[in-house]
Formats: C-alpha cells, sequence, structure tokens
C-alpha cells in the first residue's frame, strides 16, 4: 500500500479527475465544431464580392452543410452507441481537419460547396456522439449539468466562431483562410486528446445495422418532441435565417454599415441565447420552451421594422430576442426530450433532435434564398419573419394546452406509464444489454 508522504493521490481521485477532464474535451469538442459551423457567416460576404455569388448561392453553401450533417446524422447518429464514443469521435474529428483544409484552399462556390459538404458529415457524427458522451459523464452530485452543456456547449461554440471570424475579417491579412487553419490545428489538437478520455460506452453488435437511416426514439422522448417540435421548427428557421442572410439583411438596413456588422448580428442571435439557457438552466424546460416561442413574434417584429425605418437598432434588437428564443426554446426541448432517458437511447435520441433542427434551419433557409433571387431580400425577409411568427404563435399555444398532460406524464413513474414507451420504428432486442451507466 503506497504510503501517504508519496503524494500520489488516491485512485478514486484520479478516475474522477479523468472523468472531469473527459467531459471539459467533450464539451470542447461540441462547442468547437459548432463554431466552425457559423464561421463562415461573416464571410459570405467576401465570397460574393470574389465570385460575385447570388443571395441563392449563400443559401445553398449554407445548407449544403446542413443537409450532409442531417445525412450523418440519420445514418451515423447511433454509431457510437455500437462502437464506443471515442472512435467516431476520433474519426469526426479527422474528417473536421479535411474539411477546414479544403475550406481554406477554396477557389470557386463549387469547391466551397463540396467542403461544407464534408464538414457537415464530420459535424453530424460528432454531434451526437459528443453529445452522448457529456450525458454518460453526468456527475450524480450536479444533476443537470451534462443536459445544460448540451444546451449551452453548440450555441457558445456559435458565439465564438462568428465573433473569431468577424474580428478576422477586420484584422486579418487573408481571413478567408486563416479562420479555417486555426480551426484545423484545433480539431487536430482535440483528436490526440480523445485517445486519453473515458470510453462511455461499451462495444455492442449492430453497427452495421445501425447506419440504415432511421430515427430511433423511445415512447417518452416521442411524444416530448411531438410537442416542443413547432418552437423547434420556429426557433432553428429564424437562427438560419440571421446565419445565412444576416449580413445581406445588415448592408440593405444600412448600405453604409461597416463589414463586420454582417458578422456580428448573428453573433448577436447566438450571444444572447448562450445567456438565456446559463440564465435558465433551474427552470422547468415547458416553462423556458413556451417563454421561448413567445420571444419570437417580437423578434420578427422588430426585424420587420428594421425595415420600415427603425434602421440597425431595431435589427440587432431583433437579433438579441431571437436569441434568447433559440437559447429557451433548445434549452427547454433537450430538458424535455432528454429526461430520464436510457442510456442506450442517448444518441439516437440526440440524432433525432438534430435532425429536426437542421431540417428547419437549412430549408426554410434555402426558401429564403431563392425568394431573395426572384422578389428581393425585403419581400423575403418580410414572409419569413411573418412565417415564423404564425408557426412560434401555434407552437405557444400548443404548449400551453397540452403542456399541462405531458407535464403530469413526466411524473407518473415509467412502469405505470402506457406501454407505448417502446423505440419507434427500430427495437432493439432484449438481448443487447445497455452500455454501462455512468450515473
Amino acid at each position: 500500500m503506497p504510503s501517504a508522504t508519496t503524494g500520489a493521490p488516491p485512485q478514486p481521485v484520479q478516475a474522477a479527475r479523468r472523468r472531469s477532464a473527459s467531459f471539459v474535451l467533450d464539451a470542447s469538442i461540441l462547442a468547437t465544431f459548432l463554431a466552425a459551423s457559423s464561421a463562415p457567416t461573416p464571410l459570405y460576404p467576401l465570397y460574393q464580392d470574389q465570385w460575385r455569388l447570388s443571395a441563392a448561392t449563400v443559401t445553398v453553401v449554407f445548407s449544403a452543410y446542413s443537409l450532409a450533417l442531417l445525412t450523418a446524422l440519420l445514418t451515423t447518429g447511433a454509431l457510437s452507441d455500437h462502437l464506443g464514443r471515442r472512435p467516431v469521435l476520433a474519426g469526426a474529428l479527422l474528417l473536421a481537419v479535411a474539411s477546414m483544409v479544403l475550406l481554406a484552399t477554396a477557389e470557386d462556390s463549387g469547391s466551397l460547396i463540396a467542403a461544407r459538404i464534408l464538414q457537415g458529415a464530420a459535424t453530424g457524427t460528432a454531434t451526437s456522439a459528443a453529445g452522448a458522451a457529456l450525458l454518460d459523464l453526468q456527475d450524480p452530485l450536479r444533476p443537470g449539468r451534462s443536459t445544460l452543456t448540451n444546451s449551452i456547449a453548440p450555441i457558445a461554440g456559435m458565439a465564438a466562431g462568428v465573433l473569431v471570424s468577424t474580428l478576422l475579417v477586420r484584422f486579418a491579412p487573408a481571413p478567408t483562410a486563416t479562420i479555417y487553419l486555426l480551426m484545423a490545428l484545433l480539431f487536430a489538437s482535440q483528436a490526440i486528446a480523445i485517445a486519453f478520455t473515458i470510453e462511455t460506452a461499451g462495444r455492442r453488435p449492430g453497427a452495421w445495422h445501425s447506419l440504415r437511416p432511421h430515427l430511433a426514439l423511445p415512447g417518452s422522448a416521442r411524444r416530448a418532441l411531438l410537442l416542443v417540435g413547432p418552437g423547434v421548427v420556429s426557433v432553428w428557421a429564424l437562427g438560419g435565417f440571421y446565419s445565412s442572410l444576416g449580413p445581406s439583411l445588415v448592408h440593405l438596413v444600412d448600405p453604409h454599415a461597416p463589414r463586420a456588422a454582417g458578422g456580428t448580428v448573428f453573433f448577436t442571435v447566438t450571444a444572447a441565447a448562450a445567456l438565456v439557457v446559463w440564465t435558465l438552466r433551474h427552470t422547468d424546460p415547458l416553462v423556458t420552451a413556451t417563454v421561448g416561442c413567445l420571444a419570437v413574434i417580437p423578434a420578427a417584429a422588430l426585424t420587420l421594422s428594421s425595415l420600415q425605418g427603425a434602421g440597425l437598432t431595431a435589427l440587432f434588437a431583433g437579433a438579441a430576442l431571437a436569441g434568447l428564443a433559440f437559447g429557451a426554446v433548445s434549452q427547454g426541448a433537450l430538458g424535455m426530450t432528454l429526461a430520464s432517458l436510457e442510456d442506450r437511447y442517448r444518441a439516437s435520441t440526440l440524432g433525432a433532435y438534430y435532425v429536426l433542427s437542421y431540417l428547419s434551419m437549412s430549408l426554410p433557409a434555402i426558401a429564403a434564398g431563392v425568394a431573395t433571387q426572384h422578389f428581393g431580400l425585403r419581400t423575403a425577409t418580410h414572409a419569413y419573419a411573418v412565417a415564423v411568427a404564425v408557426l412560434a404563435l401555434a407552437a405557444t399555444t400548443t404548449l400551453i394546452t397540452r403542456g399541462a398532460h405531458h407535464a403530469a406524464e413526466r411524473s407518473t413513474p415509467p412502469d405505470e406509464r402506457h406501454e407505448g414507451d417502446s423505440p419507434c420504428r427500430h427495437r432493439r432486442p432484449p438481448s443487447n444489454p445497455p452500455g454501462p451507466s455512468a450515473t
């Protein structure tokens, strides 16, 4: 037995430190992937000037990433439940390094779209694996930390990515390459570090079968996502608009605004969202989601008022309210969907949530780009804002009228619920035990 004078920490302390370090790394990976996803936003005006891109082409570039991410989520969303978190994350990180190099060397819209597709595939593969690893590493003494981190890390990452990219546009000599090379170095460092983290999901059969496109949700998570789904659609659609066409909207509202203002409008959205997630971390998820849906309506109104003479002040106020809505709905939706979730459904459930989110972010953005091409950005913005506000109003009504029933269901012990709490479409056979619990 080692002497107390050796200074070596007890084994439980070493294990706790390693778990803590693994948690921090997994959170940083989630944030870094989303930072890389938002980094191109301030660069879109540069691409438009250099390559004469239309607004529709910009939304195609933006949406190519989202659609590739969706494909990866549908195919690899549950892969880490079978192979383990570390191998899947390591592969995704290396793929991300390659995508950053391609983005840094892109010379036209075609190469930019190809690089964004590769980036989307890497992000989709990593998102559910990193999020599930955070849930695996839940600390019993700090309940809710993992769900909170799953909510705040992506939003904080998007805020950091767009801020750094905006600063580089202002100060770096080659902004369309510098940000991606920095991200490539960060991804490479994380790929090395992941080898030293704790593996929280044991290997089990079914990896090839899990690659078939499907969504597997336990009944409780499915009902929660159906309840809060319209709110998720409205806030992610709003986020997609600011991310893809925000810089162009800033220029439309004030043609003399500095170039950096185009990036800061989306930074306002993401920074406000991160602040709201942290502030409302102890609030009931149903209440949080409802407040977020309500905030969409004045956000849309302020955005429209900026086009009627209120200027950039109204536009940035609307962006801040859009961020409040985005953060609140995301926090509430994840809290409702991930409640009392079995270990073996963590990655696939997170994958399903992100499938809905990124569909909501990409498809409306494509429609907005096409509308801008044919009717102009002003008309497209009016139509988009009205549609999002109507959807948010419907989501608020649904949450208020059906929320009480859902809250009562959540308080019912699992063994007393209806037997419909089985996963949809693909039930895992009883012979496959759940992965090791970290709680």
